[in-house]
């Protein structure tokens, strides 16, 4: 009764995808626990690219089930899009995907409320993707959310519907003097979906129970990463929901208990996007040429990264947070060509050693990284694809990242393709 969660252990962009894809290659079930079509899941399959935002990357398996569990915010222009893009691919989604009755709806005014809002923020912006997430989770928590079920009652989805635009409508006339929505167009556009929608929909809770009490094989996967949680992270400027592994439990309907392995993805350097402190980040030459080597540039926005040096601090805070079993490092071959690696080991504020992630946003904007300075190899690894064909001091970092966070790293990814990793 094996139940697996993916979690990315930094800002997100971690290469949580790729750890999905490869390990579903025998397991029944995926289901995707939180966030929405902002996440960006990138998969190379013979060099071929696959993109999902809102699908769990194990629809690439032809024998898993996916669900898109209730935590999510679904947004079902996203979802058929994503459908199109697989149907045009070859790849069949009849049977084996399904949506959780009791996941939120993004609407159009959500998407654009979302926008709106960050545009007025000027120089403090929080670095949102547009995509309705945040206000939709705003939605559901404050109870005039819109759950698939709701759908299928159409006199009360109009009710709901023309209730929150009485709220929206005067916001958007009398904060951003921009024009109001009508419901008949929101009503019109979403009856579009709702038929297409009908084979999808489960109550996914029961039937994740159902699967992992016969002995099913399931991992959980999750979007952004746990320095982006709303609770835990960089606050504000994180995501809307919790990526971290409590998330995974209230995202599903799963049981504590059910968990086996929790497994952290954590980059051989550091990433985020947008706005927000990043300690160990690189500004100059250094960060162009992670980013460079790394192909940092967002998969659902485009947008570049920020790039920087592996983080202790933030990933034993991230270790703490989710009772990680075991790591995934990815992207060591980024580092292949660097002649000396940095790592931040504590930070430092006005001569104080922080050793511990701070809550404070303006706390942690102000801490200075304190580096340990690591000979690298300089020489190829994408090739390699067990632990002891990587050259020695490649093995020597992987190491000294291993006993400093305390967490066994058992894969090892050394390239874009699902073949380029290493089991230890």
């Amino acid at each position: 009764m094996s139940v697996k969660v993916i979690i990315g252990a930094q800002w997100g962009d971690e290469g949580k995808g790729k750890l999905v894809d490869v390990l579903s290659e025998n397991v029944d079930i995926v289901a995707r626990y939180q966030g929405g079509a902002n996440a960006g899941h990138t998969v190379y399959i013979d060099e071929k690219k696959y993109i999902l935002h809102l699908i769990p990357g194990g629809i690439l398996r032809e024998n898993t089930t996916c669900i898109i569990g209730n935590g999510v915010v679904f947004d079902p222009i996203a979802f058929f899009e994503e459908l199109d893009f697989l149907k045009d691919n070859s790849i069949s989604t009849q049977g084996r995907l399904f949506i959780s009755d009791r996941a939120h709806v993004i609407f159009p005014y959500h998407k654009l409320i979302d926008q709106l809002k960050e545009e007025s923020l000027n120089k403090k912006k929080i670095g949102t993707t547009g995509r309705g997430i945040g206000p939709a989770y705003v939605d559901k928590f404050n109870r005039s959310g819109i759950r698939i079920i709701d759908l299928f009652d159409r006199g009360l989805l109009k009710e709901k519907i023309e209730n929150n635009l009485e709220i929206i409508n005067r916001d958007l006339k009398e904060i951003y003097k921009k024009s109001t929505v009508k419901s008949g167009e929101i009503l019109k556009q979403i009856n579009g979906y709702i038929e297409k929608l009908t084979p999808f929909v489960k109550n996914t809770s029961k039937y994740l129970y159902d699967s992992w009490k016969s002995g099913f094989s399931i991992i959980l996967e999750g979007a952004q990463g746990c320095l982006l949680d709303v609770d835990f992270g960089s606050y504000p400027y994180v995501t809307s929901s919790n990526p971290t592994s409590g998330g995974a439990i209230t995202g599903t309907g799963l049981p504590p208990q059910s968990l086996q392995d929790i497994i952290g993805v954590i980059k051989a350097y550091t990433t985020r996007v947008g706005g927000g402190a990043f300690p160990s980040e690189e500004t100059g030459e250094t960060g162009e040429r992670l980013r460079k080597s790394g192909s940092e540039f967002g998969a659902t926005t485009g947008r570049p990264r920020r790039c920087g040096w592996f983080d202790v601090v933030a990933a034993k805070h991230a270790v703490r947070l989710n009772g990680f079993t075991e790591l995934a490092l990815t992207k060591l071959d980024v580092l292949d060509e660097f002649e000396k690696i940095q790592v931040c080991t504590i930070y430092k504020l006005n001569g104080e050693v922080i050793d511990d992630f701070p809550a404070s946003t303006k706390r942690l904007s102000s801490c200075n990284p304190v580096y340990k300075t690591i000979d690298a190899w300089q020489s190829p690894t994408d090739h390699c694809r067990k632990f002891e064909d990587l050259p020695d001091k490649a093995r020597l970092y992987i190491e000294y990242l291993e006993d400093t966070i305390q967490v066994p790293i058992k894969y090892i990814s050394v390239g874009a393709d699902r073949r380029q990793i290493i089991f230890r």
